[in-house]
């Protein structure tokens, strides 16, 4: 397969450019305005296979989609693409691709690995393009608010890859939560059985980078290392280690948080403390146990309001657990206790009222099918907006995110203060809300 032979431009003269294009006025106005409903929206993908080829295969799914381009540091991995948008241009280096393609674009997806989310996102909307992202968000707390503010700023249409968040289940449940179903939620338990972690030490060697794959391009912002093959790494398994991925609670936690995060109305905690394995030097542990405490809101019940999460073998307690009563217990979701009574939403799952008996006959809410990736072209063409927008998504990312930290230091009762970004009282803490990138690779807005 053969990808744009172009010379690559330097981090310099990209960032350069960058500092110009990204306030030229051709490019302001087409962030501050989207398109009209009869344009054609050009595309491109940041990444090519896995959720990337998810993400703009459900994009360009949509007739009024052009897909433009796409950037693939292992150009192995883009061949599926290309086979089926034989014109599609190629690159390697997305900073090549904004560089040489930002004219011809109206927005991205950004579907990499977790630790490139802000730098490529934070890039393509200086340029003015509007941002499909798939979640988390961020790799860090720090780039989560920028990248919120950096969105309302610019007003573009932005959205989080998290699809259920569309779903009729999910939103059933928001919508019953909210309208009283079970009284006020006293408290939520939250769960996934994935394992995202790695308790062993990272291998002492240095393996053959493959021919297909730019290494240094990979790596991005994090600091140079050298190349473990057998999966280590490379292309999943990044979710696994501290510098590229967030763990189980970063992968799943964005998924089956929305729905709690929507319903009860939170924003920021007031508290966050693991009582979980902590990470070792290189990479995520397993079974995980962080204990949020909110702010109590219209939908809760007293002047705050407890939400746990539990991954790998780790569920919640007995007595939390007796009240699902006859109904299986999911293998990954929620419990949100109220004071008439529980609803159960497994991940993906259409929502259950407890006990049975009382809510028999119960009607649910009728909604409309949504297309989590339509929506955002259609906000794109100017049509309606998105739901899980970087106003709403950098929010929710930034409290999952709080749990990784809160991994860091268990048994310990973490004060958050949301507006200063910073914990109240562990300052060692900090280091982790936000980290320097690696020389040559710093980020305007992010650095």
């Amino acid at each position: 397969m053969k990808h744009t032979d172009t010379a690559t431009p330097s981090r310099r003269s990209f960032l350069k450019h960058l500092g110009t294009a990204a306030f030229a006025a051709p490019f302001v106005t087409r962030g501050l305005m989207a398109a009209s409903p009869n344009e054609t929206v050009r595309h491109a993908s940041f990444g090519a296979s896995g959720m990337a080829g998810a993400d703009w295969g459900a994009i360009t799914s949509h007739k009024a989609v052009k897909f433009v381009a796409v950037a693939e540091v292992d150009v192995s991995r883009a061949e599926a693409a290309k086979k089926k948008f034989p014109d599609l241009k190629v690159y390697q280096d997305w900073r090549e691709l904004l560089d040489k393609e930002h004219k011809n674009l109206d927005c991205v997806n950004v579907s990499t690995p977790d630790h490139m989310h802000a730098p490529i996102g934070m890039s393509a909307m200086q340029l003015g393009l509007h941002v499909y992202g798939q979640k988390p968000l961020t790799h860090d707390v720090y780039e989560s608010r920028r990248m919120t503010e950096m969105a309302r700023e610019k007003k573009l249409v932005t959205q989080m890859g998290i699809q259920i968040h569309s779903n009729i289940e999910y939103r059933s449940a928001v919508q019953l939560v909210q309208a009283g179903a079970v009284g006020k939620i006293k408290e939520v338990h939250t769960w996934s059985s994935k394992k995202w972690g790695d308790p062993a030490p990272r291998p002492d060697k240095t393996d053959a980078v493959p021919a297909n794959l730019n290494w240094d391009l990979w790596l991005g912002v994090v600091s140079e290392r050298p190349y473990i093959g057998g999966g280590y790494y490379h292309p999943g398994n990044w979710r696994k280690r501290l510098d590229f991925g967030t763990g189980t609670f970063g992968d799943m936690g964005c998924h089956i948080y929305d729905p709690v995060f929507k319903a009860l109305g939170v924003t920021a905690p007031i508290t966050v403390r693991s009582e979980g394995p902590k990470p070792n030097e290189h990479n995520w542990a397993n079974d995980a146990i962080v204990h949020y405490v909110f702010p109590g809101t219209p939908f809760t019940d007293g002047a705050t309001v407890k939400v746990t999460w539990y991954d790998g073998s780790q569920r919640p307690p007995a007595e939390i657990l007796a009240l699902l009563g006859k109904t299986k217990q999911p293998d990954q979701g929620s419990i949100f206790i109220g004071t008439k009574g529980v609803l159960v939403l497994p991940h993906v799952g259409k929502p259950i009222l407890l006990p049975e008996d009382k809510f028999q006959g119960y009607e649910m809410p009728k909604l409309e099918a949504v297309n989590h990736w339509h929506s955002f072209v259609e906000a794109v063409r100017g049509n309606g907006k998105t739901s899980a927008n970087f106003d709403y998504a950098g929010p929710l990312t930034e409290t999952i995110l709080l749990g990784g930290i809160a991994s860091r230091f268990p048994q310990t009762t973490l004060e958050w203060d949301a507006p200063a970004l910073k914990f109240k009282n562990v300052p060692e803490a900090n280091q982790f809300v936000r980290r320097a990138y690696r020389n040559g690779w710093e980020v305007k807005g992010l650095s």
